[in-house]
């Protein structure tokens, strides 16, 4: 399954909301209470690395994860643990809400050369333990929020 339409937009289908919480097991009891779940999480930081944000290497960044999904589309609760993240400067700008958008392609490194090409930068970056990657960009000047790329590991493509 391609992530890209035949316009060569790697934005063909929202795959993930991302969405920023202060207290992981406040808001999962909420979500849970509205009939959304089960989540899958782990009260171990998310396993990143190669972490990069705003162009510098962030390895003391931590993040909890739990995610869920609804229909096609996954719901990702994200809690700041420790570090400098996008993540953690949306939470002390904006407070608890919707932080990115995520989308699947093929290629990543291809399809952020686009991007940067048309002027987007990437704002933060990385590789997960089991062999996926994603890229942020700075996609928020116009509706706040943040356009991910992912790459799937290569077992799961």
């Amino acid at each position: 399954m391609s992530g890209a339409r035949r316009d060569g937009s790697p934005f063909a289908a929202v795959c993930q909301i991302g969405m920023v919480v202060r207290n992981m097991d406040a808001a999962l009891e909420y979500f849970q209470a509205l009939g959304i779940g089960p989540f899958e999480s782990s009260n171990d930081p998310a396993p990143i690395v190669d972490r990069v944000v705003h162009g510098r290497p962030a390895p003391d960044v931590k993040n909890r994860i739990s995610t869920t999904q609804m229909g096609a589309i996954e719901l990702e609760l994200v809690q700041p643990l420790s570090g400098e993240s996008i993540q953690k400067e949306f939470l002390e700008k904006q407070g608890e809400g919707i932080n990115h958008i995520g989308f699947f392609v093929d290629d990543l490194a291809a399809e952020t050369a686009k991007l940067v090409g048309k002027g987007f930068r990437v704002v933060s970056s990385g590789r997960t333990t089991s062999g996926g990657a994603f890229a942020y960009f700075d996609t928020d000047r116009v509706g706040g929020i943040i356009f991910e790329l992912m790459q799937r590991p290569p077992q799961a493509r």
